[in-house]
């Protein structure tokens, strides 16, 4: 596998309303520990949509892998011009802070938004580009936007093997687990 999409829930979708919840350490984790494994394997790409959430975390994940991983190129791929004008200001500084860090940076459609249809061109690009998914992603614990790139990536696995790899929330709370059994002994 040379590219790979990363996304999943939105911050809020995981009531996650700044980045000093300490979910996020542990999210961040579950990524790593995925992507780890890949890079070793010749990953040289990691593509997000760049919403702010898990698609950012691993954003931040993988600019800090590039340092063991000189290779790996990470990009952020909108479906429109300036996602983050709405934002709150340290949600803002966040987004700007890892575009310093990003490979390549672009937008499916050169205009604000306008429609839904913008989001399903990008989806689609993105699982053309891609040889598989990272998907954060646990209908058991939450139905969210994730269900739609679950539901393509399942079917083009389906058509020409494209690889999906889940994320849980299980996953995380085993990590969340772990640490707090550490951290007692």
């Amino acid at each position: 596998m040379k590219n790979i999409l990363v996304t999943g829930y939105r911050a809020h979708e995981l009531q996650i309303f700044d980045e000093k919840h300490k979910g996020i350490s542990y999210i961040k984790k579950a990524i790593a520990g995925r992507l780890i494994p890949l890079i070793e394997d010749g990953l040289e790409w990691v593509i997000t949509p760049g919403q702010y959430g898990v698609d950012l975390w691993a954003c931040d994940v993988v600019i800090g892998l590039k340092k063991q991983f000189p290779h790996l190129k990470l990009s952020i791929i909108t479906a429109y011009k300036n996602p983050e004008e709405k934002w709150k200001d340290e949600k803002k500084n966040f987004y700007h802070e890892i575009l310093r860090g990003v490979d390549y940076y672009g937008s499916v459609s050169n205009q604000e938004y306008s429609g839904v249809w913008q989001l399903t061109a990008r989806d689609d690009l993105l699982l053309r580009k891609t040889d598989g998914i990272l998907l954060l992603y646990d209908e058991d614990a939450a139905e969210g936007s994730p269900r739609f790139y679950k539901e393509k990536a399942l079917k083009k696995q389906s058509k020409d093997g494209y690889r999906v790899i889940g994320i849980s929330s299980e996953d995380i709370q085993s990590i969340a687990n772990d640490e707090m059994y550490e951290s007692f002994e």
